[in-house]
């Protein structure tokens, strides 16, 4: 058991999580597998399960994008808690993109908070995002992607108001470990080393936030805890290193603990729109937890599964 244990009967912890198939979603899974959870999960139609020891033993249920059908799942599963991943990430949207943005990011929860509602579950843990907070507001969103989860966190809040549901909502920073497919900066920088093609990057002035991946499925759990003491129905914490480090800085630790040299041509492409240059720094911290894996330490931990699993 993780020092992160719940204080749920151990004889009926259940767990519903949506977004099993993504990164954090994947490694909250097996964690809780790992740890004698019963785990349900909410797929889409078509969705490919990895093939690990902690998915065999879960119980997937297919979304046939209906409120109705979310409800009879949520029914089936009777869980102690949701965890709510699933979301469809656009840094930047096309008009193409509107429509799947409000269907992944809003309608989907909504369905999820009503299924709730319903079969009497009454306690969520969200994912948002620090991206809701451009510029250190309090809300202003970078992206529509970050709007869309700020407008699910609204509707949220009429369901914990109005019915018996708790929630928690971690807004997440830059997220990285092993075993991590999606195009962000370790995986270009491991494609460049690889490559070496050279790679444009911003000027690489931009700090940021990151997070080991143990340390973030640390804070789902930590915040099962939180839930029955929530002195307000729906409570907002961060996820956060606490420690944002410029681009260029990140990119040097990675070249030290890799040995490599990148050829990576700064200032080749310019900021994006809206580009986050320092990020939120005012959000509370969950109660209890603070990120134990050193970024050094968990690049070097990264590196070790990737050599270890290269085909």
């Amino acid at each position: 058991m993780s020092n992160a244990d719940t204080k749920l009967n151990s004889n009926a912890r259940i767990a519903l999580v949506t977004g099993a198939t993504g990164f954090v979603g994947g490694h909250l899974v097996s964690r809780l597998v790992r740890e004698g959870w019963q785990v349900h999960i909410v797929v889409r139609e078509g969705s490919h399960l990895p093939v690990t020891p902690e998915f065999s033993q879960v119980t997937a249920h297919t979304h046939d994008g209906t409120t109705g059908g979310m409800i009879c799942i949520v029914g089936c599963a009777r869980p102690n808690v949701v965890f709510h991943l699933a979301s469809l990430f656009l840094s930047q949207h096309e008009s193409k993109d509107v429509e799947s943005l409000v269907l992944s990011n809003v309608l989907f929860g909504s369905q999820l908070l009503e299924a709730m509602r319903v079969s009497g579950i009454n306690q969520i843990i969200n994912t948002g995002t620090s991206w809701q907070h451009y510029n250190n507001q309090n809300y202003n969103p970078v992206c529509l992607y970050a709007a869309t989860k700020r407008a699910f966190e609204d509707i949220l809040a009429y369901y914990t108001e109005a019915t018996s549901i708790k929630a928690i909502s971690l807004h997440l920073y830059d997220t990285y470990g092993p075993n991590d497919p999606r195009p962000k900066l370790f995986y270009l920088l491991d494609k460049t080393a690889k490559s070496q093609e050279v790679l444009a990057m911003s000027p690489g002035e931009q700090l940021i936030d990151l997070v080991y991946i143990d340390d973030v499925i640390d804070a789902y759990l930590y915040a099962i805890n939180e839930l029955p003491v929530l002195a307000v129905n729906h409570q907002v914490y961060a996820v956060s290193s606490g420690n944002p480090l410029p681009l260029r800085k990140l990119v040097s630790i990675y070249e030290k603990i890799y040995g490599v040299n990148l050829p990576i041509d700064w200032g080749k492409r310019e900021y994006r729109p809206r580009e986050v240059m320092q990020p939120w720094s005012c959000g509370d911290l969950l109660p209890n937890w603070k990120p134990k894996i050193e970024l050094e330490k968990g690049i070097a931990a990264t590196k070790n599964w990737n050599m270890g699993n290269e085909s």
